[in-house]
């Protein structure tokens, strides 16, 4: 057997560890992925070979590089080669490419984004930012708070929460994503500038 059919047959160990340090399920993969809950448990069982068309919506489901699936072999380049997401109007850049514990990301929100209503979300985990530029508009469950650039927040994410840019301009913040769900600290603003 060779490097790369021994790096293959490990690609399931890998995705299910990948999906029980998410807290998901094989159906909400299926979801995110369009890949039937089937075809994901033969995969992670070891029972079906993985292609090319199954391993990359599986990567970007998990926020991991195609090389971190497969386990390749290192490089020796310590550099982060960062690709640029979009979604829904905003830039992501992911910072760090290990999978597994805390993940790193710097966000651009461009100048006024989004209209309606905000749309909170929950989810495990756990969440720290910290804004470069700009004023970003966070609410946390019932709370309204505007960061300022060389402020942070830390929260737990399954409380309901959603951001966006606080004015016309484009902000810019870092945030660090856990698997913990521990208690929120924040470090902001009131959003009516009031003081508690």
């Amino acid at each position: 057997m060779n490097d790369a059919d021994t790096s293959l047959d490990a690609v399931g160990a890998r995705l299910r560890s990948l999906r029980l340090e998410r807290h998901t399920t094989l159906a909400r993969v299926a979801a995110g992925t369009g890949i039937s809950v089937s075809t994901l448990s033969r995969l992670e069982s070891g029972q079906r070979k993985p292609t090319l068309e199954l391993l990359m919506p599986l990567a970007r489901t998990y926020g991991v590089t195609l090389d971190e699936l497969v386990d390749a072999p290192a490089t020796g380049d310590p550099r982060v080669h960062m690709r640029p997401l979009r979604r829904h109007g905003a830039t992501i850049i992911p910072l760090t490419e290990r999978a597994g514990g805390v993940r790193a990301y710097k966000y651009i929100f461009p100048a006024r984004r989004t209209a309606g209503e905000p749309s909170l979300q929950t989810h495990e985990g756990y969440e720290w930012l910290y804004v470069l530029s700009g004023r970003l508009r966070l609410l946390l469950g019932s709370q309204e708070l505007i960061l300022l650039p060389g402020e942070a927040a830390e929260f737990d994410t399954r409380t309901p929460h959603w951001m966006d840019n606080a004015d016309p301009g484009a902000v810019e913040f870092l945030a660090l994503f856990g698997p913990q769900g521990e208690r929120a600290h924040l470090r902001a603003r009131p959003a009516s500038g009031t003081r508690g």
